[in-house]
């Protein structure tokens, strides 16, 4: 309806702005209409000639036409102005309701146009987290020899970023759906203290306090799981493409992904690398005004 009532509006303004032009182009065009009738029922033998005459007639009157548009545009100038801003404000409309909406700091694909699974469940009704799994998971011989760090981490969803939610439990729900993984949040917000204190472990982390996206709720750590048990060893076929499969939803899906990163491979880690960007420029300025 919104595209219908333009075009009207768009065709009355044009009709004003000929009228205001060639005002004797109406009655002329009125004149031709009655003679076209006229030869209709009868006069078709005139035909010709009433055309080279017609013909004659205007190529006059456009001569005459011209030099009182100039005038006419001279005289009428603030109404046709008017009109010429009132004939863009359809096609701006409808250029408007054209655009596309996507999902902000997406790097990827479109979610409105995108076929994949990750982009059908962010165009849908909004994700849950899945049940956690018992707690035991975390606290085994094995995690607390190989991932130490994990055993008191903040596994918090609300305490992550509400879009990068979103993303993550899409991500978890392909792995599930199409694939057959489950995947566990191991990690996500951390406190600047802790972040200070895996540093200077040296295993963990490379990045200090208010320099991981963990502070700032913008990354998550998560891992597969099976048999109850967290899968680290990217030696083993099945827990190496359940990585490799997660790093590729995680890009789909506009994340950076830390098994892609040169310095140092992160497999568990994603991040949302552009906010996470500008909230630690924004968190120096913080700190050094504070000095």
């Amino acid at each position: 309806m919104i595209v219908v009532g333009a075009v009207v509006i768009f065709l009355l303004l044009a009709l004003v702005c000929w009228w205001l032009l060639f005002p004797a182009s109406m009655s002329r065009f009125g004149d031709v209409v009655r003679r076209g009738s006229v030869g209709v029922r009868g006069r078709v033998g005139q035909a010709g000639d009433r055309a080279e005459q017609a013909m004659s007639r205007a190529k006059n009157s456009t001569q005459r036409e011209i030099g009182a548009a100039g005038g006419a545009v001279r005289r009428h100038w603030p109404i046709l102005t008017l009109s010429i801003a009132l004939l863009a404000v359809p096609p701006v409309l409808i250029l408007k309701m054209r655009q596309t909406v996507v999902l902000t700091e997406f790097q990827g694909e479109d979610y409105s146009t995108s076929g994949t699974m990750v982009a059908q469940l962010l165009r849908g009704e909004r994700l849950r987290p899945p049940p956690p799994p018992p707690p035991e998971a975390f606290i085994t011989a094995e995690v607390r020899r190989l991932k130490p760090e994990i055993v008191t981490a903040d596994r918090k969803w609300e305490q992550i970023d509400s879009d990068l939610q979103q993303r993550v439990l899409a991500i978890y729900e392909v792995m599930r759906r199409q694939y057959g993984y489950e995947m566990v949040l191991i990690e996500g917000y951390r406190s600047p203290e802790r972040q200070a204190e895996l540093m200077a472990g040296g295993k963990a982390t490379r990045a200090g306090a208010w320099q991981s996206c963990h502070q700032y709720g913008l990354s998550v750590d998560s891992a597969p799981i099976r048999d109850g048990k967290l899968q680290w060893n990217m030696e083993d076929p099945w827990t190496q493409r359940g990585y490799y499969l997660y790093g590729e939803l995680a890009q789909q899906a506009g994340l950076e992904w830390g098994g892609s990163w040169r310095s140092i491979k992160d497999y568990v880690h994603v991040e949302m690398r552009g906010r996470c960007r500008a909230a630690r420029a924004a968190k120096r300025a913080e700190l050094a005004g504070k000095e």
